[in-house]
């Protein structure tokens, strides 16, 4: 088969289509058919849905539901903070992204068969096929992000990111709409109720995940370096490439400003993306409505707007360029969160969705992009550059679950978390206005 060369539109789609691939597990896992079980599993309720208990005991300590659940993911981002910089140092000497990508595609697909078993009685199970999930969709990220520089010109990766958001999201709605057809119809496919067709879902994502990403695998470039052997040193080698970076940062002001800025507002970005689901089990007032109809509905609400969200922002940067659109969400998504604070009913829910689709998609992509539009383009380690730019993600990610986890606990209510969520968007937001013009962003 033929290389194809960089910014070859087969190329491109081909990148782009792992998003369509992966996608799959933050929308059903992270979002929408797993928290919504998780609750379910988890709290007790009396004959009129209202909250009896959401104590959970795991390792002889007992858990408030949501705090544990928020630990784990936070342990487990630790985790792909602590591993990006070796696998990404060596794929970097040795040359092979793409391999370091599919062992990571791979664990992640095969943990989400595996929360098919996920039970109270066998708790430690469930939480560590959790953990290898979301390990396995953020390590796979690193090496597939750090491809975008390699298969696109700089003029080529704003419009490639969001294809890329956009194929997520749509490929996930697809899947997710099979679920729940699956749950709230359980009869039509000979089931008892509504468990089974859950616990199914999760065999689907992982292999819907694991299917079309062959097509990504057959198309990305493979590596020139094939066969050079991992020494010590090599294991050591992504964290000197991210001391190189962080030295080099401080000759590229523009770059140094613009990751402060994301690593605090990406914080509450991937926090709320994450504990949305999670909120809205515990604090809304559902009455007699069915809370998986709603919440998944909610979700693709999100997930459709979210396809359109971050075209328009695509088009918005090349009006006015990166940082000014990144500034625009970033106001929307503080207003967001001031009126999160008050919502108590699905009908307030709803429309929170819709706005908070409407930013998401935009955000990320634009994120992306433009950190990519900043890495230096004589730079041959680009892996590193992205394990950097996603380090910086996971770590804010990790905090951003703790004290999300930690309020909850401590208040017993997961709404006053919104207030520390407002404050890093306020912070992002002001780093963001520091970072100085460049052409490359405007």
């Amino acid at each position: 088969m033929a290389i194809l060369q960089k910014g070859d539109k087969k190329l491109l789609h081909a990148w782009a289509f792992y998003d369509w691939a992966n996608s799959v597990y933050p929308l059903v896992i992270s979002s929408a058919v797993f928290p919504i079980f998780y609750g379910a599993l988890t709290i007790i309720k009396d004959t009129e849905g209202n909250k009896i208990d959401d104590t959970v005991n795991f390792l002889g300590i007992a858990f408030n539901n949501d705090s544990l659940i928020s630990y784990v993911t936070a342990l487990s981002f630790l985790v792909v903070s602590f591993i990006s910089p070796i696998l990404s140092g060596i794929s970097d000497y040795v040359g092979n992204k793409e391999n370091f990508m599919k062992f990571f595609c791979y664990m992640g697909s095969l943990a989400c068969i595996g929360l098919y078993w996920f039970n109270l009685e066998h708790l430690w199970f469930g939480l560590l096929c959790y953990m290898l999930a979301l390990i396995g969709f953020w390590g796979s990220l690193v090496f597939y992000n750090s491809y975008l520089p390699d298969i696109a010109f700089p003029e080529q990766q704003d419009k490639i990111s969001a294809k890329g958001f956009s194929l997520g999201y749509t490929g996930s709605v697809l899947l997710l709409v099979v679920n729940l057809v699956m749950i709230l119809k359980y009869e039509w496919f000979g089931f008892e109720d509504a468990g089974a067709p859950t616990r199914i879902a999760f065999i689907l994502v992982g292999i819907w995940w694991m299917g079309f990403a062959q097509y990504t695998f057959k198309h990305l470039p493979t590596g020139t370096n094939e066969g050079h052997a991992v020494t010590r040193k090599v294991l050591m080698h992504g964290y000197n490439e991210l001391k190189k970076i962080w030295h080099a940062l401080k000759d590229n002001k523009v770059l140094r400003r613009y990751l402060t800025a994301f690593f605090v507002y990406s914080m509450a970005v991937q926090t709320i993306m994450i504990a949305a689901t999670y909120f809205a089990v515990e604090e809304l007032d559902w009455g007699k409505q069915d809370s998986t109809t709603g919440l998944i509905i909610s979700i693709l609400l999100i997930q459709l707007i979210a396809v359109v969200g971050a075209h328009l922002t695509a088009r918005l940067s090349k009006l006015i360029g990166n940082i000014k659109s990144l500034i625009i969400i970033i106001f929307i998504w503080i207003a967001i969160c001031a009126y999160a604070f008050f919502v108590y009913t699905p009908m307030q829910f709803y429309i929170t969705a819709a706005c908070v689709g409407m930013v998401m998609g935009g955000i990320q992509s634009l994120s992306r992009s433009t950190y990519s539009k900043l890495v230096p383009e004589q730079s041959e380690d680009t892996a590193s550059y992205f394990s950097f730019y996603d380090v910086s993600e996971k770590i804010g990610i990790v905090i951003g679950m703790f004290l999300y986890g930690w309020i909850a606990g401590l208040t017993g209510s997961m709404r006053y978390s919104i207030l520390f969520l407002i404050t890093f968007f306020i912070i992002g937001l002001i780093l963001l206005y520091r970072v100085p013009k460049t052409k490359l962003l405007v």
